[in-house]
């Protein structure tokens, strides 16, 4: 993460764990005075909640949720430190990266896997 800011948070996998995830992710975006216009702000709460949602649903017992800025985007990632799991569908089958690009000013989208869990990420204009 070379020349941009970075924030992180271990949550318990619990339902609420989306709900201090974003507001976790908005209060630190105001720290690094990142001016976000109404919808951007929408936005990054809708996504990181999103995004949170589907680690927990991947059923490890911690969700991580990583934060970074670099030329007016914000990239949130969120870890589900559940190893063996390959796909993008949350539990009821949704496609939650077409869930998270519906919301502007999402920019982009992804998610793989690794020996540490899935990861799931978003990057929202700001």
């Amino acid at each position: 993460m070379a020349n941009r800011r970075g924030a992180n948070w271990v949550l318990e996998s619990a339902p609420w764990a989306a709900r201090k995830a974003r507001a976790a992710v908005v209060e630190q975006l105001g720290k690094w005075r990142l001016r976000a216009a109404p919808a951007a702000v929408e936005a990054v709460e809708a996504v990181t909640t999103l995004l949170v949602q589907a680690a927990v649903a991947d059923g490890g017992t911690t969700v991580s949720v990583h934060l970074s800025d670099q030329g007016g985007q914000a990239c949130i990632l969120a870890l589900s430190h559940h190893t063996g799991l390959a796909t993008g569908l949350d539990d009821t089958g949704g496609d939650v990266l077409h869930q998270i690009t519906a919301h502007q000013p999402v920019t982009g989208c992804g998610t793989d896997t690794g020996p540490d869990g899935r990861r799931i990420w978003a990057i929202v204009e700001l």
